[in-house]
């Protein structure tokens, strides 16, 4: 079936949920998508229902390897979580229309902050492998966008306004988050490209030139979806390889994979305790 043949945005929305409902897929406040490598947090969520990217109505699913395909239902630092294993991207041949399908169902179960993280390359020179990052911003040169063509203006505004993307307060948590676990949690910018090839040495040159800290192929799309919906988002990313175009290495998908998995222990510590902190009233939830 074409995309132009497809059911309604909102028809499609409405089967996706109601399926997920039957499957015993509660209400939650808190969505997370878990990026590549990055899935293990998954591991430590009370989990009460886990259904299949494939079995859900609409749903895009991941034909990258290590991209699992679950979503899952649970409890996790004292809140219930919707937590996507694993993502579609662009460069999987989805329009980006398709690739925030699943942050808007989420938006339809009652989530109202989303929690996304991503491996990137590292742009910034100050950056090592292995290190965390929160995104205060972004650049989308991805040359799409997923609010193209009609709006529902039920699900959010004709022309979101994205001069903070990214939740100031979310940050904040994140940042005190990092101090308590001793861990170093960067503030930069997140460019995006469609991908699937890394970049070249001069392509490089131009988004550190432009003001990007990391580069990755994915986390723009879903926040801006996120953003129309009215939802807050926190972007965390794990820094698998570094992209300086004087020292540039060949990329190895094993290396890559295991400075995720590096990384992976610390954001752990810092999702779990910006959740706790969003458990607690606003009037005492001071830092995290």
């Amino acid at each position: 079936m074409s995309e132009a043949q497809q059911p309604a945005l909102r028809a499609r929305l409405e089967a996706a949920v109601q399926h997920l409902v039957g499957a015993g897929v509660g209400s939650a406040r808190v969505g997370l998508i878990l990026g590549s490598g990055l899935d293990a947090l998954a591991s430590k969520i009370e989990v009460s229902r886990s259904v299949p990217f494939g079995e859900i109505p609409h749903f895009p699913v991941s034909t990258v390897a290590h991209h699992r395909g679950e979503l899952i239902s649970g409890r996790f630092a004292g809140q219930d979580v919707v937590v996507m294993k694993g993502r579609v991207h662009g460069y999987e041949g989805y329009p980006l229309s398709q690739v925030v399908f699943p942050v808007q169902v989420m938006r339809l179960l009652g989530i109202d902050t989303l929690v996304l993280t991503s491996a990137v390359g590292g742009l910034n020179p100050l950056y090592r492998e292995s290190d965390l990052m929160a995104v205060v911003d972004h650049i989308n040169l991805m040359g799409d966008n997923p609010l193209i063509g009609p709006n529902d203006d039920q699900l959010g505004p004709r022309f979101p306004d994205m001069s903070e993307p990214y939740d100031r307060r979310l940050v904040e948590f994140a940042t005190g988050a990092a101090l308590k676990e001793g861990v170093t949690l960067h503030r930069g910018v997140f460019a995006a490209v469609m991908g699937p090839n890394l970049e070249t040495r001069a392509e490089y040159r131009f988004l550190r030139m432009i003001g990007a800290d990391v580069v990755g192929m994915s986390l723009v799309p879903e926040t801006i979806a996120a953003v129309h919906a009215g939802m807050r988002v926190l972007g965390l990313c794990a820094v698998t390889d570094m992209c300086l175009p004087d020292a540039l290495q060949a990329a190895e998908i094993e290396r890559i994979l295991k400075a995720a998995a590096d990384a992976q222990p610390a954001l752990n510590r810092i999702v779990a305790r910006v959740l706790a902190a969003l458990a607690v009233p606003e009037r005492e939830d001071e830092g995290a």
